[in-house]
């Protein structure tokens, strides 16, 4: 599975016939029985693809009984004043071109009053509307590009063996003092291509607790943690960031056109959290986990094969010489990135004021050259560990990845068009001004909205683990309801990466659960799924808590979640 296809897909059912009807160490009782109901509820939930199709029906209804019933709303609008013309052509002529404002200018607004009424999907214009822009929406939605462009450096990265190879090499080098930090940092940064932390650092997380004479499950813990508690955070710019910016500009203009974001919206956010997260993983596995489990005793491992299987030294040698080549081809990479913005007059910079961070062709341009960067690391890792040899073969793993990706492009279709339908129905608009309102007149601070926010994404989590099908559902409501409220969109994402992670680990949807659960019957005959989940629980407990309390001081604060994206609305 790619790692986008890991980013929005919540279908996996994480029932497997072994792991889930096994009786683990879990905890039994009331807390076994919750666990119980969560699993069959989840394994009840429809694939991402019927929830939309069934959204969009609903949609349609719903649009159509609010047209019948007059529904609307009254509401103040921020109208653009007039603004002086600048004639763009020579001579006298009395017939001039359409005016438009000059360079620079920006236009007075005034706010005037306006009833938002609900357009009908079902009138005859509605369903002209449905029928002649149904490739339109989908041409529109600028997702699907950012995710093939995105998924171009980090397939073959992934497909040529670099990220492996990096995972491998960091942890056999890692003090031993600071294996665990190690580990589970390791774990958030692989988040960018997560079949590699899931598929080889839980066992290799494993194996290294094992050779330290600690307790296997307790590795498996801290590195499943680690790739599924925080997977929406990164020191790297992800394609997950890219899809998420795209999906929240398609809903921004529902009541500012004007505004977008870019990339690195929640860069410092997203960076502060995943070393935050790390030290309170940590914390939980060394302090609380490890503990508990007591010491591992040997004669509890299956006969089968290792977790991880030993190199030879013939692997190890062609490992070494990928790496460096990896690294060489990497450094002319930003070399060229550098000679192309940072020398005067660069064409990634601004080419009017210079500048090359905020607006600028480098930050317009900041996912491509992150693939680029992933791309030339995987070349030069495939050739110097001979994974990747000849042209064909390039080609062959940037079509391998693409395959992958088809039903989340079809996924994405039905998404398209759920957003055009609720943008023409005016549905969310409708919705949000009466919430808005409700709020207002309710008193109730931004900061208590956002709280609230981040635990309800946490509990739909529990059955809908893809971080884009959720936001997909939630931003065309919540970005346009925090707006109005003077909320800035890049909070909400903030708070959205918050509420999205720590319920990974425990909810029976996970598409990597029967994994695990057969990792950890490596070492321990006994495990099953009330023994992965049971583990989990502190995580997502602890981890829930302190990151809101840290993103509460953040907020407080007032630092920015990114470059040039403060967290409060100008």
């Amino acid at each position: 599975m790619s790692t986008a296809a890991r980013a929005h897909d919540s279908s996996g059912q994480g029932s497997d016939e072994s792991g889930g009807q096994l009786q683990g160490q879990g905890k039994s009782g009331g807390t076994q029985r919750f666990l119980d109901a969560i699993e069959r509820l989840g394994n009840k939930v429809p694939h991402p693809a019927l929830i939309f199709l069934a959204l969009i029906i609903g949609v349609i209804v719903l649009s159509h009984v609010l047209h019948l019933t007059g529904a609307s709303v009254t509401t103040d609008v921020g109208e653009p004043g007039s603004v002086p013309a600048v004639p763009d052509y020579e001579g006298g002529t009395t017939v001039p071109g359409y005016p438009h404002p000059p360079t620079g200018a920006v236009p007075d607004y005034h706010l005037e009053r306006e009833t938002i009424t609900a357009n009908s999907l079902l009138t005859g214009d509605g369903i002209r509307f449905i029928f002649t822009t149904a490739v339109q929406n989908f041409n529109d939605f600028g997702v699907v590009a950012v995710i093939l462009v995105a998924m171009i450096g980090v397939g073959v990265a992934e497909e040529a063996g670099l990220i492996a190879a990096l995972i491998r090499t960091m942890v056999k080098v890692a003090p031993r003092g600071a294996i665990t930090f190690i580990i589970v940092l390791l774990g958030g940064i692989s988040s960018v291509a997560s079949d590699a932390g899931y598929l080889v650092l839980i066992p290799l997380g494993a194996a290294a607790f094992v050779s330290l004479g600690r307790h296997p499950l307790a590795g498996i813990a801290a590195a499943y943690a680690s790739v599924s508690a925080a997977f929406f955070v990164n020191v790297l710019i992800t394609p997950a960031d890219g899809i998420i910016t795209e999906v929240t500009n398609e809903t921004i203009g529902l009541v500012a056109p004007g505004v977008t974001l870019n990339v690195t919206q929640n860069f410092f956010f997203s960076t502060a959290s995943l070393v935050f997260c790390a030290l309170v993983m940590t914390w939980v596995t060394e302090r609380l986990l490890e503990p508990r489990l007591g010491r591992w005793d040997s004669s509890e491992a299956a006969e089968e094969a290792p977790a991880e299987t030993v190199q030879t030294d013939e692997e190890v040698a062609l490992q070494s010489r990928g790496l460096r080549m990896s690294l060489i081809w990497t450094l002319v990479a930003v070399v060229v990135v550098t000679l192309l913005t940072a020398l005067p007059d660069a064409p990634l910079r601004n080419p009017e004021t210079g500048e090359i961070f905020g607006s600028s062709p480098f930050m317009s341009s900041l996912l491509f050259i992150i693939s680029m960067l992933f791309l030339a690391a995987g070349l030069g890792y495939g050739r110097g560990a001979q994974t990747l040899t000849g042209s064909t073969n390039v080609i062959n793993a940037i079509v391998k990845t693409f395959n992958g990706l088809g039903g989340l492009i079809f996924l994405m279709l039905l998404i398209a068009q759920f957003i055009a339908y609720f943008n023409y129905s005016n549905i969310s608009k409708l919705a949000a001004t009466g919430l808005a309102d409700l709020l207002e007149s309710a008193n109730i601070g931004a900061l208590a909205l956002l709280v609230g926010f981040i635990l309800l994404v946490a509990v739909i989590d529990l059955i809908m683990p893809g971080v884009i099908p959720k936001w997909a559902i939630l931003a065309p409501i919540f970005i346009p309801l925090f707006y109005r409220l003077g909320i800035a969109p890049q909070t909400v994402i903030a708070a959205y990466r918050v509420g999205d992670g720590p319920m990974n680990v425990i909810t029976p949807l996970m598409v990597y659960l029967p994994f695990i659960v057969l990792v950890c019957q490596r070492y321990e005959r006994r495990s099953g799924l009330g023994t992965v989940v049971s583990m989990m629980i502190p995580y997502t407990a602890i981890v829930l808590v302190t990151w809101i309390i840290f993103f509460v001081v953040w907020y407080l604060v007032g630092i920015p979640w990114g470059p040039g994206a403060p967290v409060h609305l100008n």
